[in-house]
């Protein structure tokens, strides 16, 4: 955590346009607010550009004189921008514990806000909010917004619903506590060290809502060919799965990919090797198909299928897929 706002931190658009969308619900001025706020309206028309942490404090400042609620309406808001996303990491997972496992940070979601982690604490699964900067413990909106959000997305994955039993926030408790309550509750602390959520940890085996619709149906279909043909190798097989299952986590190397199979390194290499391939290039084989698949999809943003090919943004994964195919991922869908 940092004392200081580094001046090369930055959030994307989707950031951005959730506070401009809850500030207009609220009566707000979009243009004017952004116009304050130093951030010019045409860029946010793309959803890869990116845009000054504190260019977003300021949106949020005056988002705040509107109602001191406004990171719950972007809580909302952010939910939903990001289902699309979810949804697809959701259809290679059957539990929340594996679902956990699988998500990318919302560093990688939304930019240099902060993290969100998953913790066990005794009898409890807590989520807790780390952001980046200091001084955003004291602010409300930050904490909101991302604590709505993972409510969100808790409350609509698993079959069983999913009791908060806890919510504590790290800002000072506020005079009106209404819509908190709406969302999480009646047990709130305020002024802790940290904003967390705390859940029973038996959650963890909850099953997901599988897709049951064309979309899921799709989303399935799309994939299926990478795993199920009749001739392809168990080996290879049983590979891209497990990969397919890691990559929007990030960080996949060949020793956890190997200790996700239960197996050593060496044993991995060797089966590979007598097949005639390395890990490397399944790994770049996998997403080079799966780019093509995710690509299909409109509601799938550039960035979206960045962190679901496990890339750190989407400037390394246009990168990749102009090595491959000699264009630009943007140019290839359009």
């Amino acid at each position: 955590m940092n004392n200081v706002i580094h001046p090369g931190w930055t959030v994307n658009s989707t950031s951005i346009n959730s506070i401009v969308q809850a500030s207009v619900a609220l009566g707000g001025d979009a243009d004017a607010m952004l116009l304050a706020a130093g951030i010019d309206p045409d860029s946010l028309l793309d959803p890869e550009s990116r845009h000054p942490f504190s260019a977003m404090l300021a949106l949020y400042k005056q988002a705040s004189q509107l109602s001191a609620d406004v990171g719950i309406y972007v809580g909302r808001i952010e939910y939903i921008s990001r289902m699309n996303m979810l949804l697809y990491a959701c259809s290679v997972c059957e539990t929340l514990r594996e679902y956990l496992n699988l998500m990318p940070s919302i560093l990688r979601f939304a930019g240099d806000i902060g993290e969100t982690r998953i913790r066990r604490d005794g009898e409890y699964l807590c989520l807790d909010w780390l952001p980046l900067w200091k001084g955003s413990r004291a602010l409300r909106y930050p904490a909101d917004a991302v604590l709505t959000t993972a409510m969100g997305i808790l409350g609509s994955l698993c079959v069983q619903p999913i009791p908060l039993l806890r919510a504590q926030f790290s800002y000072a408790e506020p005079a009106e506590k209404r819509l908190l309550h709406s969302v999480f509750g009646d047990n709130l602390q305020f002024g802790a060290e940290e904003s967390r959520l705390y859940f029973d940890r038996a959650c963890l085996d909850y099953p997901l809502i599988q897709l049951d619709s064309d979309w899921g149906r799709a989303v399935r279909a799309s994939t299926r060919h990478l795993f199920d043909s009749a001739d392809s190798d168990p080996v290879l097989r049983s590979l891209r799965a497990t990969l397919m299952g890691m990559l929007p986590a990030g960080g996949v190397t060949i020793d956890r990919t190997a200790a996700a199979q239960n197996i050593s390194r060496r044993t991995l290499q060797r089966r590979l090797a007598e097949r005639g391939t390395q890990f490397a290039q399944v790994l770049q084989g996998l997403r080079a198909e799966l780019a093509l698949q995710y690509l299909a999809d409109e509601r799938l943003s550039i960035t979206d299928i960045a962190l679901l090919l496990g890339y750190a943004d989407h400037g390394s994964f246009s990168s990749a897929f102009k090595s491959w195919y000699g264009r630009s991922p943007r140019d290839y869908r359009h």
